[in-house]
């Protein structure tokens, strides 16, 4: 499951929890990334803290783990060079799937290398609050003939959280509890990310 997670929330922990049960996956891998080519015009979060907060969120879930596999490499972060790393270390005979949302689907046309990247994988498209699912269904013609068959639909609870709203809250001194883990908010706090650069370290309130 790839994403900036700046920060990680509940929706994301939902959506690989349901992506994991729904395709009896043996394991789902948070993938950090370390530089989105796609998010080139905003900042986005030192990847150490993205990561860090990342491991504080899927800590107490056995079939969870976090890869440093984006963060550590140079460069940008595309999709197909992370599946292509996990495709040597798991194997030929392991089916890997790339958990990401439906609406980044839509998108998959402008990604490196599409057409090696769904030979190599499925896709899981998990749906957000407000999706049209037939806006999916209509792009896939667009797509290899091959890979349509490789992307997969998935209905999550419409939880209305983004990590856009727990970044503009914060910066707003406005309550985060409850859109994300515990650890992850403590976080937050304890390193005063998401504040105004002169506003520094600040309490829990």
């Amino acid at each position: 499951m790839g994403g900036t997670f700046d920060p990680i929330h509940f929706g994301h922990l939902v959506t690989a929890e349901a992506a994991r049960w729904e395709f009896a996956l043996e394991k789902v891998v948070f993938v950090p990334s370390g530089r989105p080519p796609h998010k080139k015009d905003y900042r986005v979060s030192d990847p150490e803290h993205r990561y860090q907060m990342t491991v504080l969120a899927t800590a107490s879930n056995p079939y969870f783990e976090v890869s440093r596999s984006e963060i550590d490499r140079e460069g940008y972060s595309y999709t197909v060079d992370t599946v292509y790393e996990f495709r040597r270390f798991y194997g030929p005979e392991v089916q890997l799937f790339f958990i990401t949302g439906a609406d980044a689907i839509l998108e998959i046309l402008t990604w490196k290398d599409v057409d090696r990247l769904l030979k190599e994988c499925h896709f899981i498209a998990a749906t957000r609050p407000g999706f049209q699912l037939n806006r999916l269904g209509e792009s896939r013609p667009m797509l290899p003939v091959e890979g349509r068959h490789r992307i997969h639909l998935i209905e999550v609870p419409a939880l209305a959280i983004s990590s856009t709203d727990i970044r503009w809250r914060v910066q707003n001194k406005k309550p985060i509890k409850y859109l994300l883990p515990e650890a992850v908010e403590d976080y937050i706090h304890r390193q005063g990310l998401y504040r105004p650069r002169d506003c520094g370290v600040y309490e829990k309130s």
